[in-house]
């Protein structure tokens, strides 16, 4: 059931120690048992199976148990032992766990959603369970009561969820690339604001509570960590995957960022090193490096007798405009700086090269919002 567990690596390149299989769908989600050898998964073949080390070094189920429906997200707490577990169709079943793992007995079922259960979290202060779904809402419910609190709904699929035990903010990312941020209450909410910043959709939100950094992965191939405590509006870019990020996970032991992707690869990023921010995106009717005019700048195009373009030669910095003949007489355009940020380390999963120290520096199209969040950082 697992592969052969290796010694604990003494370098700082990620290691492989083992590798546990028996599902026959993709897994959906798999945690990491606090204080034990164990780990909890979730699957689409509608199983939820508790895995622990046994004395050969392998990792063998202690608890095998089959769902109704797909499992499509999952969340424990480890104190309470408790697993709330989301599926395909919209509910979400909790359970409570032996103390020897070995025994999983069935609590209640939640009402959440419409469709397929994105994200869950538990609050175990205000007996909360928050969850997102592709039926476009946020919801939270009473784990005391079973009954629904409130609910929120959005133009698009709710994705992804991570929540601020303190202060009660939610962050909810969607499909179509914002991140918003809201207030929780009993059986009401309200907006913070709205973070813009990605070309594709949020796959995957990490909130550190410490350092207050929110750190989002998305379709667009590229991660954005959002300074929410230092109330500057500060970002940082960091790219170097070749497909959708799928996961993240910040380590504040190490100041280490973990993200994989569908790529096959898992990166590290040494968050503890200086970075250049995420630049402004300037305003400008010509391009900032050959001062040609841009295509909607008839005086200057008049006066140098020459054509304005809509992407200039020189930089491929020089961002578009917008697509509508209505939009661009809007907009100017809006032109930013390559910032270099990429991992220190790549474990690649599919067979490919095992290690790379750098990857080539993509330059994106950026929309102005990603940058300009600081008048709404501040308020938080």
């Amino acid at each position: 059931m697992a592969a052969e567990i290796h010694s604990r690596p003494q370098s700082s390149r990620p290691v492989l120690l083992s590798k546990v299989e028996g599902h026959q769908d993709a897994v959906s989600a798999a945690l990491l048992i606090p204080k034990e050898d164990g780990v909890i998964t979730a699957s689409e073949d509608r199983t939820i199976r508790v895995w622990l080390k046994r004395d050969s070094g392998q990792y063998w189920p202690s608890i095998y148990h089959t769902m109704s429906s797909p499992c499509s997200a999952m969340a424990y707490h480890h104190d309470s032992r408790r697993i709330f577990v989301g599926q395909d169709n919209g509910a979400i079943m909790e359970f409570h766990v032996s103390e020897d793992f070995n025994k999983m007995n069935f609590v209640k079922t939640y009402p959440a959603h419409q469709n397929r259960v994105s994200a869950i979290i538990f609050c175990l202060t205000s007996e909360w369970v928050i969850s997102t779904g592709h039926d476009k809402c946020v919801s939270w419910m009473c784990t005391r009561s079973g009954s629904m609190l409130g609910r929120h709904y959005f133009t698009s699929w709710a994705s992804c969820l991570q929540y601020d035990y303190e202060t009660r903010y939610a962050f909810v990312g969607d499909y179509s690339g914002q991140i918003t941020l809201l207030k929780l209450e009993q059986n009401t909410c309200s907006i913070i604001t709205t973070l813009k910043g990605h070309e594709g959709s949020i796959t995957s939100l990490w909130w550190d509570p410490v350092q207050r950094l929110l750190f989002s992965g998305a379709s667009d191939h590229s991660i954005i960590m959002w300074d929410i405590g230092g109330r500057k509006g500060r970002t940082l870019l960091l790219q170097g995957h070749h497909d959708k990020v799928q996961a993240i996970c910040y380590i504040q032991l190490t100041r280490q960022l973990v993200s994989c992707s569908a790529d096959g690869g898992i990166a590290v990023w040494n968050m503890d090193i200086s970075r250049e921010e995420a630049p402004q995106w300037l305003e400008s009717d010509s391009c900032q490096k050959c001062e040609q005019p841009f295509f909607w700048n008839i005086k200057q195009m008049w006066d140098t007798k020459t054509l304005g373009l809509r992407q200039h030669h020189c930089s491929p910095a020089c961002a578009w405009a917008g697509a509508g003949s209505k939009e661009f007489v809007q907009h100017r355009a809006w032109v930013a700086q390559e910032c270099p940020a990429q991992p220190v380390t790549i474990l690649q999963c599919c067979g490919a090269a095992k290690h790379k120290e750098s990857f080539p520096k993509r330059l994106r199209k950026r929309s102005r919002s990603a940058f300009a969040q600081s008048r709404f950082l501040k308020s938080i």
